[in-house]
């Protein structure tokens, strides 16, 4: 029988070895999540950047320039912006048709949410947070809106993700 000792990795015993593991698997998601956190942060001030730039800018159907937007002008614009994301569609109709569907309760930064105008979905804009979302309104131009306000609550259709 030989008196040399044994190597310290075979002396852990099975539950400190999984004690362990386990503890650096929660080690390890808590700095995923404060990552994710930070790059959501990180897009919400780009976003509001834009907004600044553009607040109060009237609402022109058709528009996608600083004289004037329509809501999807005003997206496409915004994503250029503050992303560099140049591929997303021109239309709503083209939006509706693109990205990934996304719950109400699981909206993130940047998503864009639909409204069913007139009995037809007609109307986008940009979810920042907090139940915020920024848009081009036919009434106020580029403005910020709550979700749970009760005219956008009523006609809110769906979301779509295109990050």
């Amino acid at each position: 029988m030989s008196t040399t000792p044994m190597p310290w990795s075979h002396r852990l015993s099975w539950p400190a070895l999984l004690l362990s593991l386990v503890l650096m698997g929660c080690a390890s998601y808590q700095s995923m999540e404060g990552s994710n956190t930070t790059l959501q942060s990180d897009l919400v001030l780009r976003f509001e950047q834009v907004y600044t730039r553009y607040q109060g800018v009237p609402y022109v159907y058709g528009g996608s320039t600083p004289a004037g937007f329509d809501c999807s002008g005003f997206i496409k614009t915004a994503y250029r912006e503050a992303l560099g994301h140049t591929d997303l569609p021109r239309t709503t109709a083209q939006m509706l048709n693109g990205g990934q569907f996304v719950r109400l309760d699981q909206l993130q930064p940047g998503d864009l949410v639909f409204f069913r105008i007139a009995g037809k979905e007609q109307h986008a804009g940009i979810y920042l947070d907090n139940d915020r979302f920024m848009h081009a309104s036919s009434s106020r131009g580029v403005t910020v809106s709550s979700l749970s306000n009760r005219y956008w609550i009523n006609h809110y259709s769906q979301a779509r993700r295109f990050l």
